[in-house]
């Protein structure tokens, strides 16, 4: 008897693995890890970079010109002709135009230049407006145009300027990726953008990145990381480039989620800012009484900027909290705040009026709304 009632268990739970498994093959080897490496797959990887501008097969290093043809001209073809490209002051440049079904699996480049100044976009399926527009540097959580290393699992930032990302970038038709400089000198950028061209879940979000900057924050007003969304999603990331100026602590404020119809109360307040980004006690080293930059695969204090006592004379931090294994899901909307909150006299809070860029990353079906225009080059400027 006691068989007899274990059977239906064991054939459900057969059926259930059956179902994860069909459900992991229809990925067809996206958003792997090490539990489902080994698994093979029939999607095709493919690669775009100056040495195979359109990723095809069997394509790369054909050059016969390009950034690297005078070093090469005792080898020529083959011999690392074409490692980099020049995008020319005020141009866009065409990283990639992908057809077809897949996704992004990684993104590597190090450009030349004010980084600030380099606007990322990248566009799904023949979208108009772009549902990536960010700077570089605060695209890879470097917002200040200085370098800071930076060890996170969608995110790391190597020596000497090698930006990395490996958010999962799914597309259904078509990835269209360019670069404008709008600075007045040219710049040189590296780069190399590894897919797969695969099928793809008909419940796969579309990957969304917007930057924001308010410099100086009125005071007695919020930061307002992401607002105006509308769809189905979810929230998966925060940078924040903080430029503070004043005294003492900065970091009292609490962030909000106001989802789905949320109004003047949000679902989810934090206790605090360092507390968000998983830190606690003003990210203080307690033996050196100063602030202890750190680096984990969910959230960091990568950067710290201290005053030189010349020039530099503003404290400056970069932050980043990744939602990987909390991500903020919505059905219809969602807004995200930030107070800037430090201390004045008699232990009473003093809303602040920092220097604040963000870029909020999330996931969400297309339609998108439409962003905020992006700053221009003077308010995007860091000075």
């Amino acid at each position: 008897m006691r068989t007899l009632r274990l059977f239906p268990v064991k054939i459900l739970l057969l059926v259930l693995i059956a179902e994860i498994l069909n459900a992991q093959q229809t990925y067809n080897g996206l958003n792997l890890n090490l539990g489902t490496l080994s698994r093979l797959s029939r999607g095709q990887t493919r690669s775009i970079s100056p040495e195979n501008f359109t990723g095809e097969k069997g394509k790369g290093g054909m050059a016969t010109e390009g950034t690297g043809a005078g070093a090469a001209r005792d080898l020529g073809q083959g011999w690392k002709i074409s490692p980099s490209v020049v995008v020319k002051a005020k141009q866009v440049f065409l990283l990639a135009d992908i057809k077809g079904e897949g996704a992004i699996q990684q993104i590597w480049m190090t450009p030349t230049g004010h980084w600030r100044f380099s606007i990322l976009r990248i566009y799904w399926n023949g979208e108009d407006t772009p549902s990536v527009e960010v700077p570089v540097g605060d695209f890879f959580a470097c917002g200040w145009g200085t370098y800071a290393q930076i060890s996170s699992l969608p995110v790391c930032v190597n020596p000497g300027s090698a930006l990395n990302c490996y958010w999962e970038m799914p597309f259904h038709k078509a990835c269209r990726i360019t670069l404008e400089n709008i600075g007045d000198e040219d710049m040189t950028v590296y780069y190399q953008i590894n897919y797969t061209l695969t099928d793809v879940p008909a419940d796969a979000g579309y990957f969304h990145a917007q930057f924001r900057r308010v410099n100086p924050l009125p005071y007695k007003q919020v930061y307002t990381i992401l607002d105006g969304v509308r769809g189905w999603g979810h929230y998966v990331g925060t940078y924040l480039a903080w430029g503070v100026n004043n005294t003492l602590w900065w970091g009292e404020g609490e962030i909000k989620f106001y989802l789905d119809g949320d109004t003047e109360f949000p679902s989810i307040c934090g206790t605090g800012t360092e507390d968000y980004f998983c830190g606690s006690y003003n990210f203080e080293n307690q033996k050196t009484k100063q602030y202890q930059e750190f680096t984990t695969p969910y959230s960091g204090l990568p950067q710290v900027i201290r005053p030189d006592g010349m020039y530099n004379s503003q404290q400056r931090f970069g932050l980043y909290r990744w939602h990987i294994m909390d991500p903020i899901r919505f059905e219809r909307d969602l807004k995200v705040t930030i107070q800037a909150l430090g201390w004045r006299s008699g232990g009473r809070y003093l809303p602040l009026q920092d220097d604040i860029a963000s870029v909020a990353f999330w996931y969400q079906q297309e339609p998108h709304a439409t962003f905020p225009r992006l700053p221009d080059k003077d308010q995007l400027e860091v000075r």
